[in-house]
C-alpha cells in the first residue's frame, strides 16, 4: 500500500469500505475515465456500480436503509473516487449534501419519505444556491417563492447545478417574505422532487442543456429556470420558512470537506503519475527521478499531498464530533485546493511535452484541478471565513 495519505485510527469497517472502493476505482474508473471524459459522457455503468455498493447511502442512518457511516468515511471514499475521476465524485457530492440536510434538518415525514430512496440511489440529489448574477453573496438571492394557498409559487433562475439533469431532487434556496430585517433570514430551503432530464421537465421548471465546461466533464452542470413553478408547502425543509440560509450553510460545510477530499484525490493521482513517469523517463543516461531537480519536486509534491490529507481528515472528524468546523473546513478546502493545483502543475512539468497530449492522464487533471479553486467558495471566500473565525476566537481584550 502507498505510504502517502494514510489515516490513523480507522475501524475495521472503514478499512474494508475503503479497500473495496479503492479496488473499484482501480478496476472500474481509472481504465475508462479518459474515454468517458473526452466524450463528455455520463458514467452510467460506474454510477450503477456505486449504487450496487451502497455508496449513495453511505452516511444515511441504518434506520433509513443506509450504512450509517461518518463524514470522515464519506470524505475518504470521495478522496479515492476523485483519484480515479473527479467527475464521478461530483455525481455523489451533491447527493450527500442533500441527504445530510434532510437528515439533520428535515421533518420526520421528509426523512421517511426521502432517505430510504436516497440510500438506494433511486432518488439522487442536487444542490441549488447560485444564480446567474450571484457569486458568493448568498443573501442577495433573487429567485422568489410566494405563498399561494397550500403551495408556494417559484419564479427566477438558478445556476451551476451539478447533476441538474440527472438528479430527481433539488435542495433549492429561494427568497420568501418572512418579514425579517436581515436579508439572510428571508431565505427558505425547499426539497423539490422533479423528473430527470432536460427541457421543461415539469410545468414551470426548465432544465436547459448541459453547460460546456473546460473540465469536470461527464457530470451534468446546468441552469434551472422557474416560471410559476408550484411547490407544496410541506416541501419546505424542516417545515421552517426563513431558516434556509443556516440549513444550506450546514450543507456547505459538508461540501467544503468534500471539495478538500476531491482535491486530495486529484493531488494523489497527479503524484502517482509523476513518480511513475519520473522513474521510466531517462535523460543524460539515468531516470529523471535521479536528477535532483526532479527529486526535489517529488519531495515537495508528496509533502503537500500529506499536509492536505491531514487537514481534510481533521475537518471531517471535527464535524463528526458535533463541534463547529467552519474555520477548519475553510482551511482544509483552501489548502487542499491550492496544493492540488500546484501538485498537478508540477506533475505536468515532470511529464514535459507528453503532459500536453490528451493521451496522458495528467492533461485531464490539469483541466480538473482549477475547478476546486472556485467550487464551494473561492480561496478568497475561504480566507474571509477563516479570518472572521480567528477574530471571533482571538478577540482583543484591550
Amino acid at each position: 500500500m502507498a505510504r502517502l495519505a494514510q489515516t490513523a485510527g480507522l475501524t475495521d469497517v472503514q478499512e474494508e469500505i475503503l479497500a473495496t472502493v479503492r479496488d473499484f476505482v482501480d478496476k472500474e474508473i481509472i481504465p475508462h475515465a479518459q474515454h468517458l471524459e473526452h466524450e463528455d459522457a455520463y458514467p452510467s455503468d460506474i454510477v450503477a456500480g456505486m449504487r450496487e455498493m451502497g455508496l449513495f447511502g453511505l452516511t444515511i442512518p441504518e434506520e433509513y436503509g443506509g450504512l450509517g457511516e461518518s463524514l470522515l468515511t464519506y470524505a475518504l471514499v470521495v478522496e479515492q473516487i476523485a483519484r480515479g475521476w473527479m467527475s464521478v465524485s461530483g455525481v455523489i457530492n451533491t447527493h450527500f449534501i442533500v441527504a445530510h440536510m434532510v437528515r439533520h434538518h428535515g421533518t420526520e415525514a421528509q426523512k421517511q419519505g426521502l432517505l430510504p430512496r436516497m440510500a438506494t440511489g433511486e432518488v439522487r440529489g442536487s444542490f441549488s444556491m447560485s444564480e446567474p448574477d450571484l457569486g458568493s453573496d448568498v443573501a442577495a438571492i433573487k429567485t422568489r417563492a410566494r405563498r399561494d394557498g397550500d403551495d408556494y409559487v417559484v419564479d427566477g433562475a438558478k445556476m451551476w447545478l451539478t447533476n441538474g439533469g440527472s438528479s430527481n431532487l433539488i435542495a433549492l434556496l429561494v427568497r420568501t417574505d418572512e418579514g425579517a430585517e436581515r436579508a439572510h433570514q428571508n431565505l427558505t430551503a425547499f426539497l423539490v422532487e422533479k423528473p430527470e432530464g432536460f427541457g421543461e421537465v415539469a410545468p414551470g421548471l426548465t432544465i436547459p442543456g448541459k453547460i460546456d465546461k473546460m473540465g469536470y466533464k461527464g457530470v451534468d452542470t446546468t441552469e434551472a429556470v422557474f416560471d410559476g413553478f408550484r411547490v407544496p408547502a410541506d416541501a419546505v425543509l424542516g417545515a421552517a420558512p426563513g431558516r434556509g440560509f443556516a440549513q444550506m450553510m450546514d450543507g456547505v460545510e459538508v461540501g467544503r470537506v468534500n471539495v478538500a477530499a476531491r482535491a486530495c484525490g486529484i493531488a494523489i493521482r497527479a503524484f502517482e503519475l509523476a513518480v511513475e513517469y519520473a522513474q521510466q523517463r531517462r535523460t543524460f543516461g539515468k531516470p529523471i527521478a535521479e536528477h535532483q531537480a526532479i527529486a526535489f519536486k517529488l519531495a515537495e509534491m508528496a509533502t503537500k499531498v500529506e499536509a492536505a490529507h491531514l487537514m481534510m481528515v481533521n475537518a471531517a472528524r471535527l464535524k463528526d464530533s458535533g463541534a463547529r468546523n467552519d474555520v477548519e473546513a475553510g482551511m482544509a478546502k483552501l489548502l487542499a485546493s491550492e496544493y492540488c493545483a500546484e501538485v498537478t502543475q508540477e506533475s505536468f512539468r515532470i511529464h514535459g511535452g507528453y503532459g500536453y497530449s490528451k493521451e496522458y492522464e495528467i492533461e485531464r487533471l490539469m483541466r480538473e484541478a482549477p475547478f476546486l479553486l472556485i467550487g464551494e467558495g473561492t480561496s478568497e471566500i475561504q480566507k474571509t471565513i477563516i479570518s472572521r473565525g480567528l477574530l471571533r476566537e482571538y478577540r482583543s481584550r484591550s
